[in-house]
């Protein structure tokens, strides 16, 4: 996270259970408020795999009893999405009835099950008949400057008026130190890049963190093809495929098109769930066992 340490004052949580590590939470501070780190696409609570229910109950305390003594009211909590989990681990939906959090926030991220995969639609496959008719080809390039300032980068200006999270520079750093881990492929007619994706590994998810074409997507089906290979060839072994949230507004508002186009590849939808918490509340964790 320090690529980006000017952006935040960090206040990332170690407990410790007699001097061993057993739960990180990271985290930032903004105007007396303790948020999962803003810099972070998820978060919540991570815990050593061995620690029981009775443990990750004594952590929460811990973490909750400090941050009141230090003058910290509320944490706005954003949960670590079920497809990240390597073992089941709901403990903290449960604390967080006990210390009746507030709901504040809910995205849906588009997945596929690979284990359990829905047949591709007949629309998404005519885009690919389009593509392979049109002589597109893809490949996956150690460069993200072509995406980033040919495709990605005038995308959103025009459509959104936005620009990407990461800038170029900031993601060609990643890169650089997770190679393995966040990979770049694009599409391209002839020699002209007309499409591509940017994906984040993990142990059991290939995450699609930004997808864009130009304007001649529809015509060529230049991410219908691209998908087509990352779904059913490059990730095919991966538990999860995640083309990652539609949602707009703090997910009032769904981009439907967006999240129709998602669904044509047999994705469906998974809860990203945001809490508030007062950390005043800690002390209703003091009875919870009978």
């Amino acid at each position: 996270m320090d690529y980006h340490n000017d952006r935040f004052q960090d206040y990332s949580l170690l407990v410790y259970k007699d001097e061993k590590l057993v739960g990180m939470l990271p985290a930032n501070i903004s105007e007396g408020v303790l948020h999962s780190h803003q810099g972070l696409s998820y978060g919540g609570l991570l815990l050593q795999r061995k620690v029981k229910f009775n443990e990750v109950l004594e952590i929460c305390k811990a973490v909750f009893s400090f941050l009141s003594s230090e003058g910290i009211k509320k944490v706005q909590l954003k949960l670590l999405p079920k497809i990240y989990y390597e073992i089941p681990s709901d403990e903290m939906n449960y604390v967080l009835f006990l210390l009746k959090a507030k709901r504040t926030r809910v995205d849906i991220a588009s997945v596929i099950e690979n284990s359990n995969r829905l047949k591709i639609q007949s629309n998404r496959i005519e885009g690919v008949k389009k593509a392979q008719k049109s002589g597109l080809r893809i490949e996956q390039v150690v460069s993200f400057e072509a995406f980033w300032n040919e495709i990605l980068i005038p995308n959103l200006t025009m459509q959104h008026a936005s620009k990407p999270t990461h800038t170029l520079e900031e993601i060609t750093l990643l890169a650089k130190r997770f190679p393995k881990k966040i990979v770049q492929y694009n599409v391209y007619k002839e020699n002209i890049i007309v499409g591509g994706a940017t994906v984040f590994e993990t142990k059991q998810v290939a995450n699609v963190q930004y997808i864009s074409a130009n304007s001649n997507k529809q015509a060529l089906g230049t991410l219908d093809f691209l998908f087509e290979y990352l779904i059913k060839e490059k990730y095919v072994t991966k538990k999860y495929f995640s083309f990652g949230i539609s949602n707009e507004n703090q997910g009032m508002s769904l981009n439907e098109g967006l999240l129709y186009w998602k669904e044509c590849f047999g994705a469906r939808s998974i809860a990203h769930e945001f809490y508030e918490i007062e950390t005043a509340n800690h002390s209703l964790l003091d009875a919870v066992f009978i």
